[in-house]
C-alpha cells in the first residue's frame, strides 16, 4: 500500500504518513516487509500440514530439523497433544514419505493434505499499519482525529477509571 493510499484512509498527507511509518519502524512496531509467493506458481502444488509429537528428549530437534528442510514453510510451537505444526510445500505426493521419515526419527507425525484455502493467510498488515497510525496519532495529541479513526476501525475507546 502506498503512503498516498494510507494517507487517504487516515486523512493525512503522504509526507505525514511517511514520517509516522518511519517512526513506527524505528520503534519496532513495523518489523519488516515481505513478498508473498504462490508455491503453486513455483512448482509446489501440494501443501500439507504436519503435526509432530516429539519423543522423550527430542523436543529441540524438531525445529532444528525443520529449519534444514527447504520445503518447510512454517514451523509453529503449539499447545496440546502435539508440540509442533508444520506447513510444507511439495512438488508431488511422492516427496511426502521421505519428508515424514526425517521427522519420525524424533517422534510421531500426523499429516493432513490441504485441499482448499477458503481464507488465505492474512497478517492484517494493512489494518495493522492503519491501527498503528491510529495509536501514533493518539500519542501525538490529536484526540479528535484519533476518535474518528477509532470509530472507522471499530477500535474500542479506552475507559477512564473512576
Amino acid at each position: 500500500m502506498s503512503f498516498a493510499e494510507l494517507g487517504r484512509r487516515v486523512s493525512l498527507s503522504p509526507p505525514a504518513v511517511a514520517e509516522r511509518v518511519q517512526r513506527l519502524e524505528r520503534d519496532g512496531v513495523i518489523t519488516g516487509y515481505r513478498a508473498e509467493l504462490d508455491p503453486r506458481a513455483l512448482g509446489y502444488p501440494l501443501t500439507a500440514i504436519i503435526r509432530v509429537k516429539p519423543g522423550m528428549r527430542q523436543l529441540p530437534k524438531i525445529p532444528a530439523l525443520a529449519a534444514e528442510i527447504p520445503e518447510v514453510g512454517e514451523c509453529l510451537r503449539i499447545t496440546g497433544e502435539d508440540c509442533f505444526h508444520l506447513r510444507v510445500h511439495l512438488r508431488s505426493i511422492d516427496e511426502l514419505s521421505g519428508l515424514l521419515d526425517r521427522f519420525l526419527m524424533f517422534g510421531e507425525t500426523t499429516t493432513s493434505l490441504v485441499n482448499a484455502t477458503p481464507i488465505p493467510a492474512r497478517d492484517a498488515i494493512d489494518d495493522g499499519v492503519v491501527r498503528a497510525l491510529y495509536v501514533f496519532t493518539l500519542a501525538m495529541w490529536r484526540p479528535q482525529r484519533a476518535e474518528v479513526f477509532g470509530e472507522i476501525l471499530q477500535i474500542p475507546r479506552e475507559t477512564e477509571e473512576a
